[in-house]
């Protein structure tokens, strides 16, 4: 295994390189620790707007308090983007996409970001409770068909996730720590309109995020504060099993190679006496023997990649550029704990989003960043802090969560950061990312853009959901439309 602490390997500039300070023989492998400083990834540049676009009036992502009070925020933000659909009030951490054997294609996204919390608005503002199961037939009309209202649905945090190998539908309960991991799973292969409820069982021990094995044989629950991984076999998914659990991990997102047998791990750290989450960061583990049901698998790590910008990792998606292999790693909000206990913070380093390659999985190495101005440490200033929700619990001026708009070749990121809203980037040349579009919401409240963006690509559309407003339909125009198209 190695450890490295390197920001890439001709990519942004290392500086002032400290040798090795040790080197240790670990299981079979070798850790090293580096000492030294590196320079932070730049923000990207901004993008050129088409004609039509209300672009920002401040430095790149941000939302200057003197446009809440001109009232300019609340015609919101739009670059090369414009909005064609929207449906509910509320909105949590995931939009999921699936288009079943019928050829009906369905949103589902979870209404709540902490239950029961939300339950009273949910009610009354019409957006009713658990995971919200829209008609796409018409994108610019989305028609709710469903709630899903079974135990995990009504409080899934970050775990909702759809297999689109074998049409099902899964989420295990969870909330902003961990939870009882009660794992539902559904047929939506049938028809994604009407999701049938194929199990609801204490599976998955303790809940947060998750991750599903390509062949959708296996669903993984990420426990997150509950320091659990649990491995469930989903073969028959009226009877799920546990075939592998892990204790005293804080994992977030997981997401696999195509052919199953990688797992790449957002690792939120590990406690110490100084510090709540120390030294967070991307694992890549060899999961072959799970997934291949062997009798008392292990996973195996193969590595671990630390940058020095890290808030607290989210999760790793991967994409092949090339025949090479890369994942979009996302950090969520900021470094909100610092370097102790006590300090809880809000106006601490963002860690975005990066690009890595993982074409040898021993050896991962970061390629550039996908950063904002608004991100930088220089402008992260009283003023800014000013800002309405600027500095907010849940993140601020940060990230949330990104995606690709296909696992072969995209030239295109959708990420959800937070209050800067929805930001497209052109990934064309891997290691120059540029700023291509972006969409914050209108409206008075601001934006909270906190879920997984999903691809529509046939309408040339990203599907969002924002904390304050329900799910927004998004259509690419001039420069963003145009990476589609390649």
């Amino acid at each position: 295994m190695v450890r490295s602490l390197s920001a890439r390997r001709g990519g942004w500039r290392q500086v002032a390189v400290a040798a090795v300070a040790a080197a240790t023989v670990v299981g079979g492998g070798v850790v090293a620790a580096v000492g030294g400083e590196e320079e932070l990834a730049p923000a990207v540049p901004v993008a050129g707007c088409a004609e039509g676009s209300l672009p920002e009036t401040s430095i790149q992502g941000r939302v200057p308090a003197a446009d809440h009070e001109s009232g300019r925020a609340a015609q919101g933000y739009t670059c090369n983007t414009e909005q064609v659909g929207h449906h509910g009030r509320t909105g949590g951490f995931k939009v999921q996409r699936y288009t079943d054997a019928q050829g009906h294609t369905c949103a589902y996204y979870d209404s709540t970001r902490m239950f029961p919390f939300d339950v009273v608005t949910n009610l009354l503002n019409g957006t009713g409770l658990g995971v919200v199961v829209l008609d796409m037939t018409d994108p610019a009309h989305p028609r709710k068909t469903a709630n899903l209202i079974t135990p995990a649905m009504l409080s899934p945090h970050e775990s909702l996730v759809v297999n689109p190998e074998r049409g099902l539908l899964a989420a295990v309960m969870g909330n902003l720590a961990t939870a009882p991991g009660i794992l539902d799973v559904y047929d939506i292969r049938t028809d994604c309109r009407r999701p049938k409820l194929l199990s609801s069982t204490p599976s998955g021990l303790l809940g947060h995020e998750s991750g599903f094995s390509p062949d959708g044989r296996t669903f993984w629950s990420a426990g997150a504060a509950g320091f659990t991984l649990t491995a469930v076999d989903l073969t028959n998914p009226r009877r799920p099993r546990v075939v592998f659990t892990k204790a005293g991990v804080i994992y977030h997102g997981l997401r696999f190679s195509d052919d199953g047998d990688t797992m790449y791990v957002a690792n939120m750290g590990t406690f110490n006496q100084d510090s709540v989450l120390d030294e967070p960061g991307l694992r890549i583990y060899d999961v072959s023997e799970v997934h291949a049901r062997e009798p008392n698998p292990e996973i195996h790590l193969l590595s671990e990649l630390l940058w020095p910008e890290a808030s607290i990792p989210q999760v790793a998606e991967p994409f092949v550029r090339d025949g090479r292999r890369y994942v979009l790693e996302v950090d969520e909000f900021s470094d909100l704990f610092g370097d102790g206990f006590v300090n809880f913070r809000t106006d601490g380093p963002v860690g975005a989003a990066r690009i890595v390659n993982v074409d040898d999985p021993h050896h991962p190495y970061a390629v550039s960043g996908l950063r904002l101005e608004v991100h930088q440490p220089e402008h992260r200033t009283d003023e800014l802090f000013d800002d309405p929700g600027a500095s907010s619990p849940v993140g601020g001026y940060s990230a949330h969560y990104c995606s690709v708009p296909t696992r072969d070749n995209p030239r295109i990121v959708a990420c959800s950061m937070i209050g800067s809203g929805l930001r497209l980037f052109d990934i064309s040349d891997l290691e120059h990312p540029r700023e291509v579009g972006y969409f914050n919401k209108p409206g008075p409240s601001g934006s909270n853009a906190l879920s997984q963006p999903a691809w529509d690509l046939g309408n040339g559309a990203v599907w969002y959901s924002d904390a304050s407003s329900g799910l927004y339909v998004v259509r690419l125009r001039g420069d963003a439309r145009a990476l589609l198209a390649r």
